[in-house]
């Protein structure tokens, strides 16, 4: 399963972090979401292993993209 300890999460996993994302957040319309709120949320994920501040707003626009998505 996505976001569980043994299948660790990057920054460029972005299918994978909407779908964690989408199950911890289910009422959320993540199009109204800033980029603060999300990115905070992307790194409190249970198996995000990523180094916080390697993102950039392309990698947190194409998370968003596929949580609308959903």
């Amino acid at each position: 399963m996505a976001g569980s300890a043994r299948d660790p999460l990057y920054w460029d996993d972005a299918y994978p972090i909407a779908l964690a994302l989408h199950a911890a957040h289910p009422d959320v319309d993540p199009a109204a979401l800033s980029v603060h709120i999300l990115y905070e949320w992307v790194i409190e994920l249970d198996g995000f292993t990523d180094d916080p501040a390697l993102t950039t707003s392309d990698w947190l626009e194409r998370i968003q993209a596929e949580w609308t998505e959903l």
